[in-house]
């Protein structure tokens, strides 16, 4: 695994790169940064945008340009997420080729017209009607809107139904010029190809303006530990949760140990023992970590019974506060390192679990091979260091909770 160079239009374009040969596969992804819905002005463009250019181009039109994809098993498609924007094609190696020439064609002359528009807004709108119907969807809205208010993050990323309606073609092409640029590009390229073959791609990002870079906006997760309900009818309450973690880049390692005791470990976990074993309000109970370049939290989830809500939502406060003030225990720190370093073998199996380690190393900004770093630093990891950094973090308890529920 290394760092290449791909010089188009005279910009260095950083290419994360591994030579693979056991399999005849390729896999690319074209990575834009600070392009998905963070940089959106209405929400619901960038998903959109997304669906529009997974319409093919406009000389085969859809069901052209799926057919000859579909003939050769080449898998092409396109994402927005929260801050990254994503073009992947993986196909075989001796489709490769043919591969390239389809995204070019995408890129120079995509299927955008107000037909095609219409159609992405009928399916958009459809998708927005069935998630309300999915109270998990719902309650973990509800929550992103009180953590992150008034920002990209506190909209559904789908878009609303009058945001969707009111997408015009304009909007999408504008979308597309200002973030579909060099400027904002990483590529993710590997398996049976070797450096020189990186000439081929000039094909299509030629195709592509330089333009300006974005800036990734770094959101700050509220502390107000608000509470929001959403009443509705349901045989369950549903009870998501979140909490700032100010963690950082040295300190990631840890944080993995931390929750994994916490939250993560399934049936190992403090939240699972306390709210599923000893008391059974739940089935299940989790927390995990999300650490991102725009926003970092703790975020959880359980189902209980309706009139339980209240009982559960105090079992994860104090769950939580004693964790801060007791730290963990030897033999907990015991079992999260055999857990996460032995699952090693399984995360590095695969051409493509090795290329997305490494796709999340480099977009963190830091070097090729941080993830075995942490490792071996969770292997040293001792009691009192781990207790330390769980009492610095006493932010954490700042929880706000979103439940839905029936009426009661």
């Amino acid at each position: 695994m290394k760092i290449l160079d791909l010089n188009v239009k005279n910009i260095k374009i950083p290419v994360v790169f591994e030579s693979q040969n056991s399999l005849s596969i390729v896999s690319l992804k074209l990575v834009f940064r600070a392009s998905g819905v963070c940089s959106e002005q209405k929400s619901g463009v960038a998903k959109m945008s997304a669906l529009m250019l997974n319409e093919g181009d406009k000389k085969l039109g859809w069901e052209g340009f799926a057919k000859e994809l579909e003939k050769r098993a080449i898998s092409l498609n396109v994402s927005a997420g929260f801050e990254t924007f994503l073009i992947e094609l993986n196909c075989l190696k001796e489709h490769f080729s043919f591969g390239v020439d389809m995204l070019t064609r995408v890129l120079k002359e995509p299927n955008f017209s107000d037909e095609i528009l219409k159609k992405c807004q009928t399916i958009t709108l459809g998708d927005i009607a069935s998630n309300q119907n999915d109270n998990d969807y719902l309650a973990k809205c509800g929550l992103f809107e009180i953590l992150y208010p008034k920002t990209n993050l506190s909209y559904p990323s789908i878009g609303t139904n009058e945001s969707v309606k009111s997408i015009n073609l304009d909007e999408i092409k504008a979308f597309f010029s200002k973030n579909l640029v060099l400027n904002n590009l990483f590529i993710v390229f590997g398996g049976d190809v070797k450096a020189s073959e990186l000439e081929i791609l000039k094909s299509p990002l030629e195709i592509l303006k330089e333009g300006v870079k974005n800036e990734l906006t770094r959101l700050k997760t509220s502390q107000n530990e608000q509470l929001k309900e959403i009443v509705k009818p349901s045989e369950q309450a549903y009870i998501y949760f979140g909490s700032p973690y100010s963690v950082s880049d040295d300190e990631r390692y840890k944080a993995s140990v931390a929750t994994f005791v916490l939250g993560e470990s399934g049936f190992g976990s403090r939240l699972m023992e306390q709210i599923r074993v000893k008391r059974g309000l739940a089935y299940s109970a989790y927390a995990k970590n999300v650490l991102n370049l725009s926003h970092s939290q703790i975020f959880g989830y359980l189902q209980t019974k309706n009139e339980s809500k209240d009982e559960a939502v105090g079992v994860v406060k104090d769950e939580f506060n004693k964790f801060i003030k007791s730290g963990i225990s030897k033999n907990e720190l015991e079992q999260a390192k055999k857990f996460l370093v032995g699952s090693l073998p399984l995360r590095l199996e695969t051409l493509f679990r090795r290329l997305d380690i490494a796709y999340g190393e480099f977009y963190r900004g830091v070097k090729l091979g941080s993830f075995l770093d942490e490792l071996e630093k969770i292997k040293g990891l001792k009691l009192n260091e781990i207790n330390d950094f769980i009492a610095s973090h006493d932010e954490i308890s700042k929880l706000s909770f979103c439940i839905l529920r029936d009426e009661i």
